[in-house]
């Protein structure tokens, strides 16, 4: 089965006067079919965020040029990403007046697998055409308090710290990491990035549905169109990165299968 790639990658400044986000998907400039995405939101005044931010982006391509599957586990070269990246925001205290922090999300595709890895409130969603298959936690006080059972969706969305981070880059304390994956990749894969300026204002149903019924592009529109009109006037920066995984000639056989049954319908009614 050969599956082809659609991805988009999409961003809007939203209410605020700057853009904090950094998004970009890379494919490797030598193993052919191996690909990485990453997203940041950045964390700490006037252009601090974004530089944290872009330093989150920067590692990523560093360090998967560099990666060797050989001899490196999908999950080492995910760790030492985020854990560098860590320290690289940390020192840039030293250089500027800023209190730069970021979340990271990054997330590497290969041939039968995906892996990823995650620090924050910015999110991973792993959809199977409408049917979410799993999904990042954040590493924020609401997300504490719901995964403790003291705090619903609904008063998730009203929490008063509902923007408060428990871990994220260029903290004090070293960042917590969690992973996740995929072993297996099949046609109607979905894989969402996105920042909380994005899927703040989405169900799981709602993601879902998009994803299974418009290309990458189409879905990135969708997105972001509905994410304005639902956080006006004080909506947050929004960045996400869609990748859909399609068999084409698996496809073209069932749309063949399809007309050729309703060709032969419409020949009896005919008759």
């Amino acid at each position: 089965m050969a599956l082809k790639l659609d991805s988009c990658v999409a961003q809007h400044i939203g209410d605020r006067k700057e853009q904090q986000d950094r998004a970009a998907v890379f494919p490797h400039s030598r193993h052919k079919g191996m690909l990485m995405a990453a997203l940041a939101d950045g964390m700490g005044g006037h252009s601090g965020g974004a530089m944290a931010a872009e330093q989150v982006i920067l590692k990523a391509r560093e360090n998967f040029e560099s990666y060797a599957p050989s001899v490196e586990t999908p999950e080492q070269l995910l760790r030492s990403i985020v854990e560098e990246a860590h320290v690289v925001i940390k020192l840039t205290r030293f250089t500027s007046e800023q209190d730069p922090h970021s979340t990271a999300c990054v997330l590497l595709l290969q041939s039968g697998r995906a892996d990823w890895a995650h620090c924050g409130d910015s999110r991973i969603y792993h959809f199977r055409n409408d049917m979410k298959m799993a999904s990042s936690s954040d590493h924020s006080l609401v997300g504490e308090l719901m995964r403790q059972g003291k705090l619903d969706e609904e008063g998730a969305k009203s929490h008063p710290q509902r923007n408060l981070l428990l871990h994220c880059l260029g903290a004090q304390k070293e960042p917590v990491i969690d992973y996740g994956g995929c072993s297996t990749l099949a046609d109607g894969d979905s894989f969402m990035i996105c920042s909380d300026g994005m899927w703040a204002y989405f169900s799981d149903e709602e993601i879902g549905g998009v994803l299974s019924v418009y290309s990458a592009r189409e879905a990135a529109e969708v997105f972001i169109k509905r994410a304005r009109e639902r956080g006006r006037p004080s909506g947050d920066n929004v960045s996400l990165i869609i990748m859909k995984l399609v068999d084409v000639e698996a496809r073209q056989k069932a749309d063949q299968v399809r007309l050729d049954a309703a060709r032969r319908k419409l020949g009896n009614i005919t008759a």
